[in-house]
């Protein structure tokens, strides 16, 4: 890839969309500003693309065996449920204090390293929890909690890091790519896990294996460090400058109602999509597939997350946001077939669960990236992913009761939702930023 320095893109030069990108004050504007010159900007997208490739090999190989591991050491599907929707309920409400904190401080980097460490402990550890006795499943629960709270650490941080980046490329294409990427390693974790764990008949092997990608993402993101510098902190510290941040109450008002409408479109969106926990609970406990076969699976929706993320991301910075609207519906079709008898109907609702997933983690980002000022993005997406994480733990736990009583009464109520999701949807399309 040729090293240039990067060129600015204003606002005219995006492909017309339904929500086109704001203009910003800084550093004119209309202007959507890069990385430092030296490195173009695709080399900074791929970069943490690489970091996040080596990362999720991490958690989202201890993602795949979650339910069975709990099962294991005696949770119920009701737990199951509980806990994997209150580790994405952390995982995204706690994003909003981090997210405006790292605003006010400029600290983007130390929040993405300090998150990054946190996983990269808290998944090895794992492996302890059968041998622990009765505090096994205690002490398998919070780690599991903590593997949340690293991704809410830095998420707003990494976020904000790579709209900056991006920017000069497009949007929806930077996220997009980096999305890909990191779904590599989603789908290389849990094919790790299934390997050790085919190998030794044991899980807890495989989660000390992920050890060494969760090294390798630390130093791979301390060098990305040192090659893009830190911008967007000198920008920080220069506009706290003229005075103290807003408040929570205050930097609310001042998002716009478009994205407010969206958030809460997204929140129905995530409510309905039923946890992997939940799902690979039933596929071992109904004895549909053998615990060593689970992260297969798994990784097969991780591939068609990465897909799924490549063609959102270009159809969004080629069509606007208009892409979304097939969301609800992916939603809506997974507990129908994942909860099914027939092996065959699972897998294909895991990989539409997969390919929701990959909508909600790269084109709806992109999306807010579009809502939100540059200087209060990270802040933007605290409170986005805070509506997203209330949503999560009402879902987690509305998928791990009905999924046991009554699977046509869950299916029936992510309907209900996710229509109520798209009429908002629709609503924030026909909108325009403030």
């Amino acid at each position: 890839m040729e090293d240039t320095a990067p060129t600015r893109r204003t606002v005219s030069e995006h492909p017309g969309g339904t929500l086109p990108a704001p203009a910003d004050p800084e550093p004119s504007p209309g202007e959507v500003p890069g990385p430092r010159p030296g490195w173009s900007p695709w080399r900074a997208v791929v970069g943490f693309g690489v970091v996040s490739l080596a990362a999720d090999m991490v958690y989202e190989g201890a993602r795949s065996v979650t339910g069975p591991l709990l099962a294991s050491l005696g949770a119920s599907a009701l737990l199951v449920g509980l806990v994997t929707g209150a580790g994405e309920a952390l995982a995204l409400v706690l994003r909003l204090p981090f997210g405006s904190r790292v605003d006010r401080s400029g600290g983007y980097w130390n929040a993405t390293i300090a998150g990054y460490a946190l996983t990269a402990v808290s998944v090895p550890a794992l492996a302890l929890t059968p041998f622990l006795g009765a505090a096994g499943l205690t002490v398998g629960c919070l780690l599991v909690l903590a593997e949340r709270t690293g991704k809410a650490v830095r998420s707003p941080a990494k976020s904000t890091l790579l709209a900056h980046a991006a920017g000069p490329v497009g949007l929806g294409r930077g996220f997009g790519v980096h999305k890909a990427l990191d779904q590599i390693g989603a789908f290389a974790g849990p094919l790790l896990v299934a390997a050790v764990a085919g190998l030794t008949g044991l899980l807890w092997p495989a989660l000390i294996v992920l050890a060494v990608p969760g090294a390798a993402a630390i130093g791979l993101l301390l060098w990305l460090r040192r090659r893009t510098g830190d911008p967007l902190r000198e920008q920080a510290l220069g506009a706290s400058e003229t005075g103290p941040g807003p408040s929570l109450r205050q930097a609310a008002a001042q998002l716009p109602r478009a994205f407010w409408v969206f958030a809460a479109s997204a929140g129905l969106a995530t409510a309905g999509l039923v946890t992997f926990g939940v799902i690979s609970y039933h596929l071992v406990t109904d004895g549909l597939v053998s615990t060593a076969a689970v992260p297969l699976v798994y990784a097969a929706a991780m591939a068609a997350e990465a897909v799924a993320a490549l063609a959102t991301g270009w159809a969004h910075d080629r069509f606007g946001g208009r892409g979304l609207l097939v969301l609800p519906a992916l939603v809506a079709a997974v507990p129908a077939l994942a909860f099914s008898d027939s092996l065959g109907l699972v897998v294909v609702g895991v990989l539409l669960w997969g390919a929701a997933a990959g909508l909600q983690d790269s084109t709806v980002k992109a999306l807010v990236a579009q809502l939100v000022p540059s200087r209060r993005r990270a802040t933007g997406y605290g409170f986005f992913a805070a509506v997203q994480g209330v949503a999560a733990l009402a879902g987690g736990a509305l998928a791990g009761e009905l999924s046991a009583r009554s699977v046509p009464a869950l299916v029936a109520v992510v309907g209900v939702l996710q229509l109520a999701a798209l009429v908002l949807l629709i609503s924030t399309l026909r909108a325009r930023p403030a």
